[in-house]
C-alpha cells in the first residue's frame, strides 16, 4: 500500500431530524407518541435516521485501518481544530458543506449524499455506492490534489480585526424586521441608505439566495409595466469567480437617504464599503447562520471583498479530466 496523502480523515455531520426530536423529548418512543398524536408520520423520519446512520457505518468502516478518523458533529465545527494533514468528509446536505469550508484552510471536502432521494445535492457530488473508490483514490492515488473545484469565499472585515468568511452569501443589516442604516460605499460612490439589509453572494451562491433576490425585483418591474433582460446566464457565476455580487433590498428613498448604489460587483480591486448607522441590533451573518454573527452596530466600518483563501471540494474524476481538457 503506497503512503496516504493525509493522516487523519474528520468526517462532519449533523444531527438527524430523529436526534433533535429525541433530544426534544429525551426517548425515541415520548417523539414517536407526540408526532402519532399530532398526526404526523414518525416512520419517514425513522426511515431518514436509519438511512443517515447506516452510511456513516459504511463510511467509517471504508476508511483504512492506518488513518486515524475521527467523527464530530456540525455544532463544533467553528472551535474544531483541522490540521493541515486531513480530509475532510461531509455527510449531509448542502448547507453542511458551504458551513464546514469557511473554516477550513484549504483542505478538501468529499462531500457525501446521504440520502439522494431526499436531497438533491447541488455541492454533494458522491453517493454511498461512488464514495468509497473516490476515498482510495484521494488517499492513495497520483495527482490527487487535481481532482478538486476550487471555491471562492467572500471575506467580511471589521476595522478593529474580526472577521468572517462566506461559502455562499452575506447577509448585512438588522436582526430585526426594522429598517437598517448605513452608509455605503462602492468605488467613488457613497451614500446614506435605509433598507431591508444587503446581500452578497458569491460564484457558489449565486444560484440561490441572490436568484430569490433577481426573481422579486423582475416581479416588481413587470408588474408595474416594464421589461427586464435577465444577466447573463441568469446571474449564475462559476464557482471560482473572483467577483462576487451585492444587492440591496428594497432600499428607501428620504430627503437624507438615496438609493443609487443597489447592485454591483466586488472584487479586490473594488471592495464594498459599509458604516453602520444602527445603534443596535446590527449583524453580519454569512451562509444562512444567524447564530455566528458579527455585531454592526453604530461606528463600525465593514469591509467585504473576496477571501484569499478558497475552498476545495473534491470532484469525481470524470470531471476533473473534464475540467482539465476545459481549460487546455
Amino acid at each position: 500500500m503506497p503512503r496516504a496523502h493525509y493522516e487523519n480523515v474528520i468526517i462532519v455531520t449533523r444531527n438527524t431530524e430523529l436526534d433533535d426530536l429525541v433530544r426534544r423529548f429525551n426517548t425515541k418512543a415520548q417523539a414517536k407518541f407526540y408526532l402519532k398524536r399530532a398526526g404526523q408520520s414518525f416512520d419517514a423520519i425513522e426511515e431518514a435516521h436509519e438511512t443517515h446512520q447506516a452510511v456513516l457505518t459504511r463510511l467509517r468502516q471504508a476508511i483504512p485501518n492506518t488513518i486515524k478518523s475521527q467523527t464530530i458533529g456540525r455544532e463544533l465545527v467553528p472551535r474544531f481544530m483541522f490540521g493541515d494533514d486531513d480530509l475532510v468528509i461531509t455527510v449531509g446536505q448542502d448547507g453542511l458543506v458551504s458551513n464546514t469550508a469557511k473554516y477550513l484552510s484549504g483542505q478538501p471536502i468529499l462531500a457525501v449524499n446521504p440520502d439522494p432521494d431526499r436531497f438533491d445535492g447541488v455541492l454533494l457530488p458522491f453517493t454511498t455506492e461512488t464514495v468509497e473508490p473516490q476515498l482510495h483514490m484521494t488517499l492513495y492515488g497520483p495527482h490527487a490534489d487535481e481532482h478538486t473545484q476550487s471555491v471562492t469565499l467572500a471575506r467580511a472585515s471589521l476595522q478593529d480585526g474580526q472577521t468572517l468568511l462566506a461559502f455562499n452569501d452575506f447577509f448585512i443589516g438588522a436582526n430585526s424586521h426594522v429598517s437598517a442604516r448605513y452608509v455605503i460605499e462602492s468605488g467613488t460612490r457613497r451614500e446614506n441608505q435605509s433598507s431591508s439589509g444587503i446581500i452578497v453572494s458569491t460564484g457558489a451562491g449565486s444560484t440561490g439566495w441572490l436568484q430569490s433576490v433577481y426573481a422579486g425585483a423582475a416581479g416588481v418591474v413587470e408588474a408595474l409595466g416594464g421589461t427586464v433582460l435577465p444577466p447573463p446566464d441568469n446571474g449564475r457565476l462559476p464557482w471560482d469567480s473572483e467577483d462576487l455580487v451585492y444587492s440591496v433590498r428594497e432600499p428607501f428613498p428620504s430627503r437624507t437617504t438615496q438609493t443609487s448604489i443597489v447592485h454591483g460587483i466586488i472584487n479586490r480591486k473594488t471592495p464594498l464599503r459599509i458604516t453602520s448607522q444602527m445603534p443596535t441590533n446590527g449583524v453580519i451573518f454569512s451562509d444562512g447562520v444567524e447564530a455566528d454573527y458579527l455585531e454592526f452596530n453604530s461606528g463600525a466600518e465593514l469591509t467585504i471583498e473576496t477571501a484569499a483563501r478558497k475552498a476545495n471540494l473534491i470532484i469525481p474524476f470524470s470531471e476533473a479530466r473534464h475540467c482539465a481538457a476545459a481549460g487546455s
